[in-house]
């Protein structure tokens, strides 16, 4: 299920403790991103003073990984957390490793959210509303009423707009930003999801993880996002990463159109 609700007011404040969210671990992977780790963190306990964060660094050689020590070690509410991998992986390895680690710790909500200030923790608290008003999935979308684009490269863009077209309509899903990487999860569904079994990556993975949780019977929802590009860094895509998606997109789809055609003859 797909809509764009209204986004309720500031959310950590006076959270109760019966809500999912009030154990909510946002995980941030890293590469390469010493410049713009300590803002974007700032931002979001500024926002959400109680949220705690984990920070998954593929052993980047500029320091990101030794900065985020040092945060967690400043931060005397601990609410920051470190997890260093010796090889960079991927984005889907990484946001996996997270995952792993907070459901170990019996975090009720995790939440993806890049490290490059394009995700604004100010909006988080639109996300984990509609979490604790008993949706599974929530994704934050560009392109539904409301969300928009700021500073990004027209030719970006269109091959994002495109990228979402083309999954769904191969996929049949309504959703209309499914690539994008702003997203909460109720525990129970990362718990459902075979995830020793993804090995996607990038656009590819977030299409994944929603694919799967639609399969799964989740309720998903979409709400309103700012996505602003990167001031700071160099963007991790790359065209390898959207032929993955390109080409995994589309088996998905001819399998799931084939499955349902077989189940129709067989009925």
């Amino acid at each position: 299920m797909a809509g764009t609700p209204q986004a309720s007011g500031q959310h950590d404040s006076g959270a109760a403790e019966s809500r999912p969210s009030a154990r909510t671990l946002v995980i941030i992977p890293t590469f390469n991103e010493r410049d713009n780790l300590g803002a974007i963190i700032d931002r979001l306990h500024a926002a959400l003073p109680h949220t705690h964060v984990l920070v998954v660094d593929d052993g980047s050689p500029d320091g990101t990984g030794e900065l985020a020590d040092k945060l967690a070690d400043a931060d005397e509410l601990k609410r920051i957390h470190v997890m260093h991998r010796t090889a960079k992986n991927g984005l889907g390895a990484a946001y996996i490793a997270g995952f792993r680690w907070g459901l170990e710790r019996d975090y009720g909500v995790l939440v993806e959210m890049d490290a490059d200030g394009s995700h604004a923790p100010e909006q988080l608290h639109r996300l984990l509303d509609q979490i604790d008003a008993g949706y599974d999935l929530v994704l934050g979308s560009r392109y539904v009423r409301g969300g928009t684009v700021v500073n990004w490269p027209k030719h970006r863009e269109w091959l994002s707009r495109g990228g979402n077209v083309y999954s769904r309509l191969a996929l049949g899903v309504g959703l209309r930003d499914i690539t994008g990487g702003y997203r909460a999860f109720r525990r129970t569904v990362l718990e459902a999801l075979p995830l020793a079994e993804i090995e996607s990556h990038g656009y590819c993975f977030q299409v994944d993880l929603a694919w799967r949780s639609i399969q799964a019977g989740f309720n998903v929802r979409e709400v309103p996002i700012t996505f602003t590009e990167r001031e700071r860094g160099e963007s991790k895509m790359s065209g390898n990463i959207v032929r993955e998606a390109l080409l995994k997109v589309t088996q998905w789809g001819w399998q799931h159109r084939t499955a349902r055609f077989r189940r129709r003859k067989a009925s």
